[in-house]
Formats: structure tokens, C-alpha cells, sequence
């Protein structure tokens, strides 16, 4: 059904419902390997484009619409679309908001919550409203997935 639906869907890709988009994903391109959470909302007005193994928590609405700030062009039901880009092997925490002309570089953690208002480089943990980089990914994080919580390598 998703390759149906969306412009493009690579293989491995797993959404859980419900899903909602405003064009049924016409307009929305995965990679392969993404996964998806329940509650998403995509504002599939134009392009979304999401990278090979990127993971999107619950109840993130990723917004590729708006409108004008002058409230006599709002009176005229004016719209705007832009392209959203989320980058490969990336994680967008629960709850988040992408909006419209965003792109979120590859490797990178969208925190809980956060409203990306605009560009976040790659490899880089990224929170907040506006959302801004927290820190760089770094070699601490291979020691270390969580807090004190050690990575246990099984060879």
C-alpha cells in the first residue's frame, strides 16, 4: 500500500498507524530502512524527503505549508510550500515539529519536542524551541548510548 501511496518508499521502510498526510504522501519520498512511529503527520503540500535508516518518534508533524505573515494576504487564503530534507541515519524525538524549507543533515538527533525553525548541520544533537544544536555527536557517544549507560560490544 505505501508504494501506492508515496512517491517513493525504499525497502524495509515500517510505519506505524495512524498515519496522516494531506496529498496521502504523494509528495513524500523515503528511504530505505526508515521507520516511523505512530501519530505522524506529514504536510505533504510539496516534497519531503527522508534519508536511508532515519527513525521519526510518535507524533512528529513534519510541515511543508504555511502562510504569509501579512494578514491581508492571509485574508486571501495565500499558502507558501517549501521542501523539507531529513538526512540519512537521523532521529527525530517524539513530538517534533519540522517546518517548512527545513533541512536536517545527515547523523543528526532531533530532541523530544523541539521546533526546527530552520537548517541543523549534520552530526550534531539538536533541542529546544527554536530548536538549536545542543552538541556534536562525538567519540563519547560510542562509550556511552544513554547517560552512564555503556554500549556492550558481543563479538
Amino acid at each position: 500500500m505505501l508504494k501506492e501511496m508515496f512517491a517513493e518508499i525504499g525497502e524495509g521502510c515500517y510505519i506505524e498507524p495512524p498515519l496522516h498526510a494531506n496529498w496521502g504522501g504523494n509528495h513524500v519520498h523515503f528511504g530505505k530502512n526508515v521507520y516511523a512511529n505512530f501519530n505522524l503527520t506529514l504536510v505533504d503540500d510539496t516534497h519531503i524527503y527522508i534519508g536511508d535508516y532515519t527513525m521519526v518518534g510518535p507524533n512528529v508533524t513534519i510541515a511543508t505549508a504555511g502562510h504569509p505573515i501579512l494578514p491581508e494576504l492571509r485574508e486571501k487564503a495565500y499558502q507558501f510550500n517549501v521542501p523539507v530534507t531529513v538526512g540519512r541515519n537521523c532521529w527525530i524525538g517524539a513530538g517534533a515539529i519540522l517546518l517548512p524549507g527545513i533541512s536536517v543533515g545527515d547523523n543528526t538527533v532531533i530532541g523530544a519536542g523541539s521546533v526546527v525553525t530552520r537548517d541543523i548541520p549534520p552530526n550534531v544533537v539538536a533541542v529546544g524551541n527554536p530548536c538549536r544544536v545542543l552538541r556534536e555527536i562525538t567519540d563519547h557517544d560510542k562509550e556511552f548510548y544513554f547517560k552512564n549507560l555503556r554500549v556492550v560490544d558481543k563479538k
